[in-house]
């Protein structure tokens, strides 16, 4: 059972995980069209034909001579790339989450988008509030589910029956992370 298990765990954590490889794809293309440039620049230069962009020797020299530009300049330029570098640090070391959440059993792994759960909250929540399911707006992140009811004009809105109807359905899903609700009630359209 427990290879079974961990078996699941894998199959769940890549259903709710994306991967980094568009980001890097990207780059790698970007470096690819870099060192073609390059390369190209330099075969030019030995050939002694005009450079495309910037002839190696006056790109060399450029750097050399950058000591000579202000500094205010050269301290924005290391603070753009720095942060340039510590982005592409975070995004290769962070995990990219989809909007999906999981419920793994000894038998089964069920994933289930944000958009379903917000969907079946929202007819449990009208049901419960005794408000029209149009009234109703879900929406579900990584550990809330927020219930938006917009409240019929004459009518009592019992908030804490829609928050503990919704509590009580999300513990019915078991998904982990598990979910907790909350219900904000809108008048800004009663008498309306």
């Amino acid at each position: 059972m427990s290879h079974h298990r961990s078996t699941y765990q894998r199959i769940a954590r890549r259903e709710t995980h994306s991967p980094r490889s568009v980001l890097a794809i990207l780059l790698a293309v970007l470096l690819v069209i870099v060192a073609v440039w390059a390369i190209t620049e330099i075969v030019l230069a030995m050939l002694s034909r005009p450079a495309l962009l910037v002839a190696p020797a006056d790109a060399s020299q450029s750097l050399v001579d950058a000591s000579a530009l202000p500094v205010g300049a050269l301290i924005a330029a290391g603070i753009v790339l720095l942060i340039g570098g510590l982005l592409l640090i975070v995004a290769a070391l962070t995990a990219g989450r989809r909007a999906r959440h999981v419920n793994i059993t000894d038998r089964a792994v069920t994933v289930v988008d944000n958009d379903v759960i917000a969907s079946a909250l929202a007819r449990h929540a009208s049901y419960a509030g005794g408000t029209s399911p149009d009234n109703t707006v879900v929406s579900v992140s990584h550990r809330r589910a927020v219930v938006e009811v917009t409240a019929t004009s004459g009518r009592a809105t019992p908030s804490e029956a829609i928050l503990d109807a919704v509590n009580e359905q999300l513990r019915t899903y078991g998904f982990t992370p598990a979910l907790k609700g909350k219900v904000d009630i809108n008048r800004s359209k009663v008498g309306a």
